[in-house]
């Protein structure tokens, strides 16, 4: 259907270069979007660039420490200069941050994860609003939470406290920026295989998948559809909203 289609839209996912972010750039490929790829590892990056490349994407990756805003900024005008525009970000990169009662989180541990997982979407948000005002333009934004932004998440409060966090961002842009044809939206996925996923305690995922309506794990194929449906003009009247992805685990009460 012609309105799932991305043709001449240019899509920005940060920590794209794997798991859920690199699942997103092959949806959007597929769609006929170009996709500019941010992530810290240059290998991982080359990688991406090569796999997304094989299914016809027009893609480019640029190494970027989300947490810096220079870096943020540096690595924007690089893509701007390379696809002559944005039009659709996926604020995605983020990390676990640190395990443990709150007591006992550092306040270095502490501020890590809020600048990975929260003041790095603002970093980003920044850059593509301002270019997408100036440009006059309609736009996407897209942020990956988690469904511990929803539930009680002990022993890693600094995870589900940013999660949280990005969800009240979500819906302030969605009132800033309604106006001028920018919806902003986020993806709360539950447990999904990836990287990250994969080493958790065996304890926990055995609970996951107790939880879990479907009784599976998520694939990050399942993520592809997604991305696509908030980045295209399907979605043009969804704006603010939280789109869950967890086989229904937050609807199973035990």
């Amino acid at each position: 259907m012609d309105i799932f289609k991305l043709d001449g839209k240019v899509a920005l996912v940060t920590g794209g270069n794997s798991g859920i972010g690199l699942a997103y750039a092959k949806g959007l490929v597929k769609a006929g979007a170009r996709v500019a790829i941010w992530g810290r590892n240059s290998e991982k990056n080359t990688a991406a660039v090569e796999s997304l490349q094989a299914l016809g994407g027009d893609t480019a990756a640029f190494v970027c420490d989300i947490t810096e805003q220079a870096q943020v900024d540096d690595a924007f005008a690089a893509t701007v200069s390379h696809f002559d525009q944005v039009d659709i970000c996926f604020a995605n990169a983020g990390g676990g941050g640190p395990r443990g009662m709150l007591h006992q989180i550092s306040d270095a541990d502490w501020q890590g994860v809020l600048d990975l997982n929260l003041n790095s979407v603002v970093y980003t948000y920044r850059k593509v609003i301002a270019h997408l005002l100036e440009r006059k333009a309609p736009g996407k934004l897209i942020v990956t939470s988690s469904v511990a932004g929803l539930m009680g998440m002990g022993y890693a409060s600094g995870y589900a406290t940013t999660k949280a966090a990005v969800l009240g961002l979500t819906r302030a842009l969605a009132v800033e920026l309604g106006r001028n044809n920018i919806q902003v939206n986020a993806i709360l996925p539950g447990y999904v295989e990836t990287e990250m996923s994969i080493k958790t305690p065996p304890v926990f995922k055995e609970a996951v998948l107790r939880r879990s309506v479907t009784g599976q794990f998520g694939t990050l194929e399942q993520m592809e559809g997604i991305a696509v449906f908030l980045a295209s003009s399907a979605s043009d009247f969804m704006t603010g909203q939280n789109i869950v992805l967890d086989g229904g685990h937050t609807v199973h009460p035990m």
